[in-house]
C-alpha cells in the first residue's frame, strides 16, 4: 500500500452467546464491549449478515464495521470468515473482543496474534480463518473459585461487586478500540496492556 491509499476498513468482532439467558454473562463481554461502542456511534444491529448481527459507520475517518456472531461461542469462525472476506479486511484490521479466565479481573490485553489459550470462540476463528495473525482484546474476567468448572464459572453473571470493575473495563475497552483504530496495534498495547489503573 503506498503513503497515499487511505486505510481500509475494520472488523471489530465481539465475541458472545445469543440469546437474552447470555446477555450478562462473563462469556459475553464481548457483546457488551460491541453494545457499548455502537451506542457511542450512534449505531444500532439492525443487519443480519453472515450469521452475525451487524452495523457499521466510521470511526477516525475510516469505515468500521461491528459485528456481533449469533452462532454459538465455539462455532464463531462460521460467521467472521465470510465477514473477513465479504468487507475485503485485511487481517491487521480485525480486532475480536473476548474474554479470557487467565487475566485478573478488569484488566486487559491486547496482542496483534497468538494462540487461543483454550478459547473456543478464536480457535473456531482460527480453524475458519486459517491463521491466527489478527488483533484480539481480552478482556480479565479472573479465575472461577475453589473447584468451580471453568465452563460454569463463564455462563455465570457478574456478581453485584464485580460489576463495577467489568463497567470500568468496557470504559477502558472502548478507549483501547479508539486507539487501536487511530494509532495502530503498538499504540494500544503499550497504553492498556496491564491490570486497570
Amino acid at each position: 500500500m503506498s503513503l497515499s491509499s487511505a486505510p481500509g476498513p475494520l472488523l471489530v468482532v465481539g465475541l458472545g452467546n445469543p440469546g437474552k439467558d447470555y446477555r450478562h454473562h462473563r462469556h459475553n463481554v464481548g457483546f457488551m464491549l460491541a453494545d457499548r461502542l455502537a451506542a457511542e456511534l450512534g449505531l444500532r444491529f439492525t443487519r443480519h449478515q453472515s450469521k452475525a448481527l451487524v452495523t457499521s459507520g466510521s470511526l477516525f475517518g475510516r469505515k468500521l464495521i461491528l459485528a456481533k456472531p449469533q452462532t454459538f461461542m465455539n462455532l464463531a469462525g462460521q460467521s467472521v470468515a465470510p465477514l473477513v472476506r465479504f468487507y475485503r479486511i485485511a487481517l491487521t484490521d480485525l480486532l475480536v473482543i473476548c474474554d479470557d479466565l487467565d487475566l485478573p479481573q478488569g484488566a486487559l490485553r491486547l496482542r496483534p496474534e497468538g494462540g487461543s489459550a483454550g478459547h473456543k470462540g478464536l480457535r473456531s476463528i482460527f480453524e475458519a480463518l486459517g491463521s491466527q495473525d489478527f488483533p484480539r482484546l481480552r478482556i480479565g474476567i479472573g479465575r472461577p473459585p475453589g473447584s468451580m468448572d471453568p465452563a460454569d464459572f463463564v455462563l455465570q453473571s457478574f456478581s453485584q461487586e464485580e460489576w463495577p470493575v467489568f463497567v470500568a473495563a468496557l470504559d477502558r475497552g472502548l478507549e483501547a478500540i479508539r486507539l487501536f483504530a487511530s494509532e495502530g496495534i503498538q499504540a494500544a498495547m503499550t497504553r492498556f496492556n496491564g491490570p486497570p489503573d
